[in-house]
């Protein structure tokens, strides 16, 4: 087992594998910026360093200040949460040279699913199934328009280091193709630095669908189920369920086994999520995370197994402690973003909280960083907490989460704490009846 793991994140993340770390007796160092000293995982861990100014780049993305950090405080390992360095293949095979675990997948495997067209290959190549497109990438609209007259319109261009919405566009017939294309191309190349975009059949009325899988790195790997995270906003999830209300058990096994096959072949190492677009009873690859998910709690609800664990076991050499017929899934779980931003208009809301209190009892939790005279900084994602809610059924979940809501306080901030409320009353949701267009819809009508 590792000896101390620098966890080279923030927030409720860094909190949350912080918890696994002392659970399973390893040492910790939290790494911060000068704006995050009074944060909750830094008053925790066993050891904390500052690596620089508030602005990520100067901090949590600074490789060269992670790995000193390791090298004073003797951290034997890396923990990189989700998002910052998390998919940094770059930083993986930086921590290998330096004789520091990466726990996560290895740098071949980031690299190799970062690309959205190569990861698309790879899918086809591996057995997932993949959506109609371009083989590679389109460069100009004339290249686009065959394209689009082979797999038919509408159809979606988006960049292939893209994710967020960012370098994606649709267009619906062959007029609107050339600017389509022009305007994801530039949108490409601001937010990644990489204006290569490619095309997909565009799907109306798509759900998102992602099968949580654990790979030991050796051959042997397990699927744990599906969320369903189709309410979203600009491409960005605020709502995920486990199971999808979506899928019937035989639909569930059919794609869950397909992946976790694909992860032995592949001798993936870690846990991952390989993501889906589904519609009339179809799946279509759309990316793999290779990364530990911001959802991820709903699947550890309604599995029992603790996921930042397992990822530390596989990261030992101690492999999965579990078996695929060792998994069940229990009942059903339910996870809210509670976001620090205007529940309206979505701004962010940083600032001062003048009064907190997290909601308790059977079948709910909160995985948050935050705590009753905290200031929330304005240099990050807006993402404060997370409230999750299990129960027998999806009904009892819905209760559960509907009393949960009630007595969360969060005050100082705005909050989408409201807007989760608002949506318990929309007979769809209470129906599991909605894709991922439905929330902006919404939104808009509620506007309007």
């Amino acid at each position: 087992m590792l000896s101390k793991v620098l966890i080279a994140n923030r927030g409720e993340i860094a909190l949350r594998v912080l918890r696994a770390c002392k659970e399973l007796g390893i040492s910790t160092v939290a790494v911060h910026s000068t704006a995050d000293a009074d944060a909750m995982h830094v008053r925790l861990a066993d050891e904390s360093v500052c690596i620089g100014p508030p602005a990520s780049r100067d901090s949590y993305l600074n490789i060269h200040q992670i790995v000193a950090a390791c090298e004073i405080t003797g951290a034997d390992s890396v923990h990189p949460g989700y998002g910052f360095l998390s998919e940094n293949a770059k930083f993986a095979e930086i921590l290998e040279a330096h004789g520091i675990t990466f726990i996560g997948p290895t740098a071949e495997h980031i690299h190799l699913m970062g690309d959205k067209i190569t990861a698309k290959k790879t899918a086809e190549e591996l057995g997932i199934p993949v959506v109609p497109g371009s083989d590679g990438e389109v460069t100009d609209a004339a290249a686009g328009k065959r394209v689009a007259a082979e797999i038919g319109y509408p159809v979606l261009i988006k960049a292939t280091a893209g994710g967020g919405g960012r370098g994606m566009k649709v267009a619906r017939n062959e007029s609107e193709l050339a600017v389509a294309l022009a305007t994801a191309q530039k949108e490409a190349e601001a937010a990644f630095g990489n204006s290569s975009v490619y095309i997909e059949k565009y799907l109306g009325h798509p759900r998102h669908i992602e099968v949580q899988v654990m790979g030991d790195g050796e051959g042997a790997a397990v699927h744990l189920g599906e969320r369903d995270c189709s309410l979203q906003r600009r491409h960005q999830k605020i709502w995920e369920e486990a199971n999808s209300p979506a899928l019937t058990p035989e639909l569930r096994d059919k794609i869950g086994m397909i992946c976790a096959r694909a992860m032995q072949k592949l001798k993936y190492r870690g846990a991952g999520t390989v993501e889906f677009l589904y519609e009339n009873g179809e799946f279509y690859f759309i990316e793999m995370n290779t990364r530990l998910q911001v959802e991820h709690p709903v699947t550890e609800a309604i599995t029992g197994i603790d996921l930042v664990n397992e990822q530390i076991r596989v990261a030992s050499g101690d492999g999965l402690s579990v078996t695929q017929d060792e998994i069940h899934f229990t009942g059903h779980a339910i996870e809210c973003r509670i976001n620090a931003e205007d529940p309206r208009t979505f701004t962010p809301s940083p600032g001062t909280i003048t009064h907190y209190h997290p909601p308790g009892g059977l079948g709910v939790r909160v995985d948050s960083g935050v705590y009753q005279g905290y200031k929330i900084p304005p240099y990050y994602d807006s993402l404060i907490g997370k409230l999750i809610v299990h129960g027998r059924t999806r009904p009892e979940a819905m209760m559960r989460l509907r009393r949960a809501l009630g007595e969360f306080v969060i005050d100082g901030i705005n909050t989408t704490i409201p807007l989760f409320s608002d949506l318990l009353s929309n007979p769809d949701i209470a129906s599991g009846d909605y894709d991922i267009h439905w929330l902006e819809k919404y939104l808009a009508g509620n506007q309007g």
